[in-house]
Formats: C-alpha cells, structure tokens, sequence
C-alpha cells in the first residue's frame, strides 16, 4: 500500500497513486506556504519556493534532517531522494507533522531565538497545510475537470485568517517582512569576472582556481599542438621522401625507355640485321601481290649468294652521274662560274634489307666506289671489291679487334653483323685507316653564320677541292675522291662544289635515300632543271647543329698505321672553328 504524503490517503499500486496527485492535487489551486502565492502547478510551486525562499527551505531541511525520522518502507527506497527533495521543497513532506511545536517560554537566548522562532512558525505552516488537507473536500465534476473549494488562508507565521490570498500576502510582506528578506551580506558581496569566459564568481579564491584550470588547459593545448606540429612535420618529410622515390622511379622508368628507343633506333635491339630484314620486306611484297612469289625466291637466291661472297650485287648501284654532270656544266648551266667536280663516283641507294638504318654503308660504297677508279689506291685496295653491307660490318669489327676506336667499339658492344646498328664518321675513318687509307675527320661543331649556317663548312670543301679559285677553268675534274658528309641522324657524299656568278656556293650531293629511278635521270642528254634540286645544296639549306666530314687525303704506310691505331685510343676530332 502506498500513502499520499500530501493528505495521507492510501492507494494500492504506483499508477494509482499517479492518478490520485493529477487528479486530486495537481489540479487543485496550490498556495505558497511563505507567500501565499497561487495560480501556478504543483511543479511550478516547487520551483518557486526553492528560488525565491532558498534560505527558508535550506532551514527546513536541516531541521527535518535533524528532527525528523524516515517513516517510508524498505519497498519505496528506489523513490525515497526524489520524493523527499519534493516533500521538502514543497513544504508538504507528512514528516513535519510528526514534530513537537516549541513554546515560547522554551525559547533559547541570543542568536538560536531566530531560528527556533522561524522553526516555530515553519511548523505552524505545516500544520495550516495540514488542516488544509484535513478540511473536506467539496468536488464537483463539470465535463472531465475538477475543482476543488479550501478554506480561508491562514498566515503560516502568526496564525491570523484573512479572507483573501492578496491581503494575507500583503499581511506577510508587512508584518513578517525580516523573515522574507535577503540577508544584506548576500547583496553587497563583490562578485569576479572570469577574464577567460565571462564566468561570474562570488569567491576570488574559486575564481583563482577557475583561472587556474584555464591555464592548465591552454598549456596542455600548446603541448597538443607542439605535437601534432611535429607529427604534420614527419608526415610532410614522409610525402617528400615518398615524392622522391616515385621522381626517381619514373626518372629510371623513362631512361629505360629512351634507351630502348635508341637502341631500337640505332639498331642494337636484337631484331636481326640486313638478311633478316630483306626477306621480312620481301614476304610483305608478296603479300601486298608486287611481287611474284618466283621473283621473291630468285632475290632470295642472289642475297644469299652475294652474302655468302661478301660482295654487293649491284642492283642499288647507278654508274656514270660524273660524266653527265661534266657534259652538263661544260654545255649548260650558265648561271655558274666554275665548277669542282671528284674523281668518278657510282651511286649507291638503300634497299629494303637496310632501309632506316644503312646510309651510313651505302656511303662508305660510293667513297670506296671512287677509291677502287683511283690508281693511287690500287697498292692498299688491290683485289678489293665494293663489299655488301654485312661484308662491311665484318671489316669494321676486324678493325675493332686490330685495336682500333676501342670507345667507339664498347658503344656499340663491340658487335655489328646482324643488327642494324648505325654507323658515323668514326666508324668510317676507322675503316678506312685499317685498310691504309689515309684520311681525317673535321668537326663543324657549330654555326659560323646567321640563322645557324655553315659557311666555313662550304669554304673547306672548296679548298679542298681547289687550291686557286681564280683564272681556272669552268669545269674542273679534280682527282680528290668524294668527301664523306655526317649530321644527326644521316649522312651523305659530296662529289662537287660549285661558285655561281652571284659568288654563292653550292654542294653537290649524292644522297643514299634517293632512289635509282631519281639518279637516272641525270644521266640523260639533256638534264632538266629540277633534276638538280636534289642535287644541290646551298648554304641555305645546311642548317644542322653539327657537321663532321671524312676527307681522303691519300695512302698510309704501315707505320703510319700503326701510329694511327695507337692515336685512335682517344679518339680526338679536328674543330672548325
């Protein structure tokens, strides 16, 4: 069973007990014990009376606390702090009713007079609540609410009745006014301002310490912050050293690549050499139907039978362009004043086992195309013929082994016959020099005009050419065999040079990569200008950064040879300028 604290009726069950105070109490006018205020809810009296008389309730408290004796069973322990805050906070609590009230002969001297007094009249209050709830209830139900009729309000301090809350609070507020008011210490106490966030303080010492935990929390920040700037100081050397790794990587990853193109480029990708690629392009004629399968197997025969002899077949090869330019200078072309012209030069193009790669050879063919029609080279040359291009790899790796160019030997590791790898101005001068040619290399190694021209280049090949330019006649047959022409990526023979009235000069090349049906051309009576435009090269169109020439100068002795192999060690090149 349950008991009301407030007018100590009894129900059977919590819910009940719920619906009792809503119904019963709840809605009932309740009335403030100190200022007879009303018109408010139970919960709304509780709060007022805990604010607005703190120090009568603290008061209350402690007495009952001292006085009074838990009466609530061992079942209702789980609510017992709840509904006693409530009980004292709304003066209502049934345990006040259980005190003796002091009379006032008993009264102790001094300072404890005030405070028996003001216990006095608090336990007046609870018996006036008391009657209160003692008095019958007068119920009427009008729909679903309910009110409820209380007798006249009596003052909790002296007992007066008056018939209106309004005149007994007014009878409070004037006769019992000392009991109401705030004590003046309380006011007049200097309140402290946190200057950290505003709190009001009225302790400087609480202040001090709420100062302190600032602090504290603010040097605990600056370590956090110490940390997480030296973590975000790890973390950006980890990201530089990861960024590093991965510059590196891709540095090393498009190195790779760049000498593979190279080496593909420059034919040391191990694809195969002149043989391989000749019967590669000869199958894809077929293929395309340009070439009857028959004719495909007779061109197969004669490589492998002029592979096998290590001569050229000669089916690149255009003879007697020298003479025609000779006729034609001497006939024609009356824009030039004089002409220098080679010993006899044939003309060797590029076929399809070396084209891409063979320009190199095929130049090397003609210089020495013009060496074997040279009496002056019959005791080094004697028995040679123009050697096929495999033939001509064989010679260079012989002279790589007699101990000639070991640098350039290493570049290219010290292998030639089946690649298709380039050949340059070293090569040809090492070559050369091992089968007693006497010859030297001259580097052009930058522009000696505007726009990035070569005119020394033209006036060295002049010289070369011509010891007196002047008081000559037009055409000249000089006996000098042809000059081998290097820049990047191609190389090229020149075979002539000549002046023209404007005193401009002008190469006469012979180009590998123009085909047989183009050369021929110059051979017929009457040459047509254009056939001249790939012929020609003015200083205007040799724009390269860098040439280098190999120039034939006549034969070597065997000591000379010898001198020689042992100079190319450190392989050193003549620079204009």
């Amino acid at each position: 069973m349950l008991s009301c604290d407030i007018c100590g009726e009894t129900v059977s069950s919590e819910p009940d007990m719920k619906t009792h105070l809503l119904i019963v109490h709840m809605e009932n006018e309740v009335i403030c014990p100190f200022c007879k205020l009303s018109g408010v809810n139970y919960d709304e009296m509780c709060f007022h009376i805990e604010t607005a008389h703190f120090e009568h309730s603290t008061q209350e408290r402690n007495f009952e606390r001292i006085n009074t004796v838990p009466y609530r069973s061992s079942d209702n322990k789980k609510d017992n702090t709840l509904q006693g805050r409530i009980e004292v906070n709304s003066s209502h609590s049934a345990c006040a009713s259980n005190h003796p009230k002091k009379s006032a002969q008993n009264l102790p001297e001094d300072g404890a007079l005030k405070h028996d007094l003001y216990s006095e009249n608090l336990t007046e209050s609870r018996k006036f609540m008391k009657g209160r709830e003692k008095q019958p209830r007068i119920t009427e139900i009008k729909g679903s609410i309910y009110e409820t009729t209380y007798s006249l309000p009596e003052c909790p301090f002296c007992g007066k009745i008056e018939d209106h809350s309004q005149d007994m609070e007014t009878h409070v507020k004037t006769n019992h006014a000392d009991l109401l008011d705030t004590p003046l210490e309380e006011c007049d106490r200097p309140l402290y301002d946190c200057p950290m966030c505003g709190l009001i303080c009225t302790d400087y010492r609480i202040l001090q310490e709420h100062v302190d935990l600032h602090l504290e929390e603010s040097s605990f920040q600056q370590g956090m912050d110490r940390v997480q700037c030296s973590n975000d100081l790890q973390l950006a050397h980890q990201l530089q050293q990861e960024e590093d790794r991965r510059r590196r990587s891709e540095e090393s990853r498009q190195e790779v690549e760049e000498f593979q193109k190279l080496q593909k480029q420059y034919g040391l990708d191990n694809s195969g050499g002149y043989k391989e690629q000749q019967l590669r392009n000869m199958e894809i004629e077929v293929n395309r139907g340009r070439i009857h399968p028959s004719e495909f197997h007779r061109r197969k025969a004669d490589m492998m039978e002029s592979l096998a002899v290590g001569v050229d077949d000669g089916k690149t090869k255009t003879c007697g362009i020298m003479e025609a330019l000779q006729r034609y200078y001497q006939n024609a072309a009356t824009e030039v004043r004089h002409v220098w012209l080679s010993t006899m030069v044939d003309h060797f193009h590029s076929s399809l086992g070396d084209k891409g790669w063979g320009c190199g050879y095929r130049n090397f063919q003609m210089l020495l195309s013009s060496l074997l029609q040279n009496d002056a080279y019959d005791d080094c040359l004697k028995g040679m013929s123009v050697p096929c291009i495999p033939k001509i790899q064989s010679m260079i790796e012989d002279a790589w082994k007699e101990g000639f160019d070991p640098q350039g030997a290493s570049q290219l590791n010290n292998k030639l016959q089946g690649t298709k790898a380039w050949i340059g101005a070293c090569e040809i001068y090492t070559l050369l020099t091992s089968l007693r040619v006497k010859c030297r290399i001259i580097d052009f190694h930058k522009s000696t005009g505007p726009l990035g021209t070569h005119p020394r280049l033209f006036e060295w090949i002049l010289n070369y050419y011509s010891s007196e330019r002047e008081g000559s006649q037009k055409v000249v047959c000089t006996c000098k065999p042809p000059i081998y022409l290097q820049h990047q990526g191609h190389s090229r023979i020149v075979v002539g040079i000549e002046e023209r009235k404007n005193r401009t000069l002008c190469l006469l090349i012979f180009d590998p990569a123009c085909p047989s049906r183009e050369m021929q051309k110059l051979l017929k009576q009457d040459i047509e200008a254009s056939s001249f435009k790939q012929l020609r090269k003015c200083v205007g169109n040799l724009k390269h950064k860098q040439y280098q020439i190999v120039a034939v100068e006549g034969t070597l002795s065997p000591e000379e040879k010898a001198a020689r192999r042992q100079a190319s060690q450190v392989f050193t090149a003549e620079k204009i300028p």
